[in-house]
C-alpha cells in the first residue's frame, strides 16, 4: 500500500519502518528538518533495539521515504497515518493542538479519496473532531479510523511485529477490509470495533497496568512491615490465570511518556463527563509517592544526608531505552539534591537526554556504574539494566566509602548482597530487622 506517517517521534518512526518492512511503500513526514536529515542518513534519533537495520535495509529498498513537505506526503498516499505527539497540558488534559494541525496538513494535501488513520493516543471524540477539521477543508472525499498503539518501549519493533492483537475503530466496511489487509500479516487478532471504543481501549489497558504496578507496591510496602516477601508474593498471585506475572514487580513506580500521561487524560476525560475516577486518582498518587521510598530509606540509614555522596544507577524510566520522561530518577535526584548531598550519576544509554531534560550542573555525570561508586556513601539502583545484574560487587563494594545499596528494582536478593558484605535494602522484602528474626532471605 502506499501509506504515509506524519510525525517521525517514537510511535510514528517505529509504525513507518515496520510497515515499510512488510513491502508497503512509506513516507515518514515530520516539520523538523533535522530530524528528517538525520533519518536520510539512516541515523535513528531514539535509542530502540532493532530499529536502525531495519530502517537501513528498507530504506535501500526504496520503499521507505523523509520528507518535511507534510501535503506533499499526502498526495503521493492511499492511507495516512497521525502519529503525532499528544503531551499533558497542565491541567492533565491531552494537548490536541499537533493533532488538530496534522489534521489540516492532510485536508490542504488531498488530491483524491483518503483513508486517515489516527495512531496517536487520544481522547474519545478525538477521530471525529478530525473529520470535522478535514471536511471542513476539502471537497474530497475521505474516511476516518482509529488504530491505537500498545508499543512497549525497549521492545517496540517486536510488539509491532509481533503484536497481542491490533485494535481498528471503523465506521465503515471499506475501511475495515483495507486496514484488515494492512495487518493481517503481522496477526490474526483484529479486534474491530466503533471508533469511540478504539479509542477508549488505549486508555483504559494502559490505566489497567498502572494499577496493577501501584497495586503490587502498595503490596510491597506492607510486605516491609510485616516481613513477607513481595516477590514471593507476586509469584504466588500471578500463577493465577485470572491475574497473570506481568507488571507485577515492585519498585519505584512507572514513568516514561505513556502511563503517567494517559493516566491524567483518563481522569480528565472522567471529569469532563463529571464522572470522578477515584480508583484511578489513587493510582496516580500511590506511584507519586512510591519513587521516594528511596530516599526514606537512605535517611534511616545514613541519617542528615547533607554532604554523603550518592551514586545512582540508572536514569532511563525503564531499561532498553533513552527516555527519561517522567522517570522516576527525575525527582528523587532532585530531592536529594536539595538535602544536600553529592549525586554520580550512571546509565548505560540515557545520561544526555537525562542531563538535558534536568538542566542542573549540580551532578557529576559518570562513564561507568564502577565509576559513579566510587567512594560513595551509598548506591542507588533505579533502572534495573542488564548491565547492573552483571556487575562485579566485590569491585563495587571495594570502590565505595559505605558499602551501602538500596536497590529500587530488586535486582540482587538479600542473601546475595550479604555474602559480598553490603548492607542492602530493596523493595517489599524483608529488612535487617525481620532476617534476624529467621525469615527466608
Amino acid at each position: 500500500m502506499r501509506i504515509s506517517v506524519i510525525g517521525t517521534g517514537y510511535v510514528g518512526l517505529i509504525t513507518g519502518i515496520c510497515l515499510a518492512e512488510l513491502g508497503n511503500n512509506v513516507t515518514c513526514a515530520d516539520r523538523d528538518p533535522s530530524k528528517i536529515q538525520r533519518l536520510r542518513h539512516q541515523e535513528v534519533p531514539i535509542y530502540e533495539p532493532g530499529l536502525q537495520p531495519l530502517l537501513i535495509r528498507n530504506a535501500e529498498r526504496g520503499n521507505l521515504q523523509f520528507t518535511t513537505d507534510i501535503r506533499e506526503a499526502v498526495k503521493r498516499s492511499d492511507l495516512i497515518f497521525i502519529a503525532v505527539g499528544t503531551p499533558s497540558l497542565p491541567s492533565g488534559e491531552a494537548d490536541l493542538s499537533h493533532v488538530e494541525e496534522a489534521a489540516r496538513d492532510i485536508a490542504l494535501g488531498m488530491n483524491e479519496p483518503k483513508i486517515i488513520v489516527t495512531k496517536s493516543t487520544v481522547p474519545v471524540g478525538t477521530n471525529h473532531r478530525i473529520h470535522a477539521i478535514v471536511a471542513g477543508l476539502t471537497s474530497f472525499p475521505f474516511e476516518i479510523a482509529a488504530a491505537p498503539e500498545f508499543l512497549r518501549e525497549g521492545s517496540a519493533v517486536q510488539d509491532t511485529l509481533h503484536p497481542d492483537r491490533v485494535v481498528i475503530g471503523v465506521e465503515s466496511g471499506t475501511t475495515e477490509a483495507v486496514l484488515r489487509e494492512l495487518y493481517r500479516p503481522f496477526t490474526d487478532e483484529i479486534v474491530v470495533t466503533d471508533i469511540r471504543s478504539a479509542e477508549m481501549i488505549k486508555y483504559a489497558s494502559n490505566a489497567f497496568l498502572a494499577t496493577k504496578i501501584s497495586f503490587i507496591n502498595e503490596i510491597a510496602n506492607i510486605c516491609e512491615k510485616v516481613g513477607a516477601d513481595v516477590t514471593e508474593v507476586a509469584k504466588g498471585m500471578g500463577l493465577d490465570k485470572r491475574i497473570g506475572p506481568a507488571f507485577l514487580q515492585a519498585g519505584i513506580g512507572y514513568g516514561g511518556s505513556c502511563f503517567p500521561k494517559d493516566t491524567e487524560a483518563l481522569i480528565q476525560i472522567a471529569g469532563n463527563e463529571n464522572y470522578n475516577f477515584r480508583l484511578l486518582k489513587a493510582v496516580v498518587e500511590v506511584n507519586k509517592e512510591q519513587r521516594f521510598n528511596i530516599v526514606r530509606k537512605l535517611r534511616e540509614t545514613l541519617g542528615p544526608l547533607r554532604g554523603r555522596t550518592i551514586a545512582i544507577w540508572g536514569l532511563a524510566f525503564k531499561p532498553n531505552t533513552d527516555d527519561v520522561r517522567e522517570s522516576p530518577a527525575l525527582e528523587i535526584i532532585k530531592l536529594l539534591l536539595e538535602s544536600g548531598a553529592a549525586i554520580r550519576a550512571y546509565d548505560p544509554i540515557a545520561t544526555s537526554n537525562f542531563g538535558r531534560l534536568m538542566g542542573t550542573a549540580s551532578v557529576t555525570w559518570c562513564v561507568s556504574a564502577l565509576d559513579a561508586a566510587d567512594q560513595a556513601d551509598a548506591v542507588c539502583l533505579l533502572t534495573d539494566w542488564d548491565e547492573f545484574k552483571r556487575i562485579d560487587l566485590t569491585e563495587v563494594r571495594s570502590n565505595m566509602k559505605l558499602p551501602l545499596m538500596i536497590d529500587g528494582r530488586n535486582v540482587f536478593t538479600p542473601r546475595q548482597m550479604r555474602a559480598y558484605g553490603f548492607q542492602y535494602y530493596s523493595i517489599g522484602r524483608p529488612g535487617r530487622s525481620e532476617e534476624r528474626t529467621g525469615s527466608r532471605a
